[in-house]
């Protein structure tokens, strides 16, 4: 196993960034949904609406870019703003069709399950064959794409079990990540579509990838392997 690709996103449910390398800490990726859409209840932008998020339709329209000490946001016509700029909040804002600010990361989590989320290149062979078209990854917005020979979706197997990425991290698999609409949405190349979550609540209990959380922090990388350790249970 090896890893594929590193991608981050600096500002939650916008378009992140594909990376040669990051560190990972006890958090997760640096810098990965540090930053968050917010309306004036608090609630963060998403593409869902549940006791911690709001829907708000037309997020993936813009992308973000890491950067000290705030994340440059790029709208959809181009214009970028500091992630700490008013300015850049109101221009936000007026795409959204709503009041918004943007925010670092507090007492309340962005993240919707866990700091790291992987996953392999065989799920999605996996998923390209029950739809019987391509997909692409980056609709499942995974921090690690891990390249596993094969199909069927390997990643089943791997809750609480140890994983050492590159030569430092060690990352704990917890469960695997539950999908919801967002995976059908157009973000970027990849078009709208209405078929993925269907088909996922058929065959595969909504679940697509697995999050983990990082035992050892360490740098990973493009090319990286990754391999099993061996923990008290024996796995």
């Amino acid at each position: 196993m090896k890893i594929v690709e590193v991608r981050r996103f600096p500002v939650k449910s916008m378009r992140g960034e594909v990376v040669p390398s990051a560190e990972i800490g006890a958090r997760g990726l640096a810098g990965d949904r540090w930053w968050a859409v917010r309306d004036p209840d608090g609630k963060l932008g998403s593409g869902k609406s549940t006791r911690r998020f709001r829907r708000m339709p037309g997020l993936f329209g813009f992308r973000a870019y890491a950067a000290d000490p705030a994340p440059i946001v790029e709208l959809p016509d181009g214009r970028r703003f500091a992630a700490d700029d008013p300015a850049g909040h109101r221009a936000v804002g007026e795409v959204l069709g709503r009041t918004v600010t943007l925010a670092p990361e507090t007492a309340v989590s962005h993240y919707d399950e866990g700091p790291v989320s992987l996953l392999t290149t065989a799920s999605v062979r996996a998923l390209e064959a029950l739809t019987g078209g391509d997909v692409e990854p980056l609709r499942f917005r995974a921090n690690l794409l891990i390249d596993v020979p094969g199909d069927g979706f390997p990643e089943d197997d791997w809750p609480g079990r140890r994983l050492r990425v590159g030569a430092e991290a060690v990352l704990r698999i917890v469960r695997p990540l539950t999908r919801c609409v967002m995976i059908d949405m157009a973000q970027g190349p990849a078009r709208e579509r209405n078929d993925l979550l269907r088909t996922l609540a058929r065959h595969h209990d909504l679940t697509l990838g697995v999050f983990a959380t990082v035992e050892r922090p360490g740098r990973v990388a493009v090319d990286d392997t990754c391999a099993w350790e061996v923990g008290r249970d024996g796995r």
